[in-house]
């Protein structure tokens, strides 16, 4: 059995038994991965995979068991990597951060400048994607850190902890009825077309939930997981707009004016995770601690040690997130 053997049947099942793409996305030969496979499976004496013909269709039961290991023990390889990497040059490295739009646009910059000013020699990557995808990103290890709005609960082997909150609020054109409104109704808003995220994207559901509390359904004519694509369409006058406060700035938008509708939804709460099993990095901390304060490292060495999301939250009980 061999490292690479399990990097094979892991990377197919990522690319949904696709054995030529994860061929491509591995810089390799498709009959080459096919015969490692068909190696490991006649060394451990059952198959991993069903096929019809020469085409993967499933995973067996087995097969299932075998590839939660295999996942545990590639990460396991990564954290070997890391800690060899922390001794011998622990200011040097990468950080990969999986986040959305928002988060990207208008919270990390500042973070990334201070970062980057303390840790040169440590290279950044972002992936962009959707809570779902970006938890996705951490589960394979394509990640070391996730921010998202959304907590990602639908995976296990993912710790997420609170970081701060925010609310939401109406942008319209100058000329638009509501623009003089100093306070708006979700009554009032229900009369008009809405241009909004996408359902399940940076809080999209507590949207939906504050009309239904009123037995209203939100006219959501365009949806998009981007703000800056949001604030595009409500400049054309084809919706109001319901964005997230921080990507609205009253200096860079201002063919628009910006409506405070902190009481008409819920807060959100903006969460960093990673996967369970990781070795931290020194420099992983500090990213962390600038992104929100609070979560010093000593807390997140603590958080880590946390067996269930009910401890967690036992954690943070007390702790007044700021508000951004």
């Amino acid at each position: 059995m061999k490292l690479q053997q399990l990097k094979y049947i892991c990377a197919v099942k990522k690319h949904g038994l696709n054995v030529s793409a994860t061929a491509e996305s591995l810089f390799t030969s498709q009959p080459g991965i096919s015969k490692q496979i068909r190696m490991l499976e006649e060394e451990l004496g059952v198959q991993i995979f069903s096929r019809s013909g020469k085409h993967l269709i499933d995973i067996t039961p087995p097969g299932e068991n075998i590839l939660r290991i295999a996942e545990k023990i590639l990460q396991q390889t990564e954290s070997i990597k890391a800690i060899a990497h922390e001794f011998a040059s622990p200011d040097k490295g990468v950080l990969r951060i999986g986040t959305t739009h928002t988060q990207a646009r208008f919270v990390l910059p500042e973070v990334i400048k201070s970062f980057i000013n303390k840790y040169p020699n440590v290279s950044l990557q972002m992936h962009q994607g959707t809570p779902k995808q970006i938890a996705e990103f951490v589960a394979n290890g394509e990640v070391d850190i996730a921010i998202a709005t959304d907590q990602l609960q639908h995976f296990n082997n993912l710790l997420m902890l609170p970081c701060y909150l925010w609310n939401r609020c109406i942008v319209v054109p100058k000329d638009h009825p509501l623009a003089k409104s100093e306070q708006i109704s979700i009554e009032q808003l229900a009369q008009y077309p809405l241009i909004t995220y996408v359902y399940g994207f940076t809080g999209r559901s507590k949207l939906d939930k504050a009309f239904s509390k009123k037995r209203l359904t939100p006219n959501v004519i365009f949806s998009a997981t981007d703000a800056d694509v949001i604030k595009t369409y409500v400049r054309l006058g084809l919706g109001v707009g319901i964005i997230a406060s921080m990507a609205y700035n009253a200096e860079f938008d201002k063919e628009l004016v910006g409506i405070e509708a902190s009481h008409l939804f819920e807060p959100n709460i903006a969460n960093i995770g990673f996967h369970k099993n990781i070795f931290f990095r020194d420099y992983m901390f500090q990213f962390i601690e600038l992104f929100a304060p609070h979560l010093t490292k000593s807390l997140v060495i603590e958080a880590a040690k946390c067996s269930d999301d009910e401890s967690i939250q036992q954690l943070f009980m007390n702790l007044d997130l700021p508000t951004r």
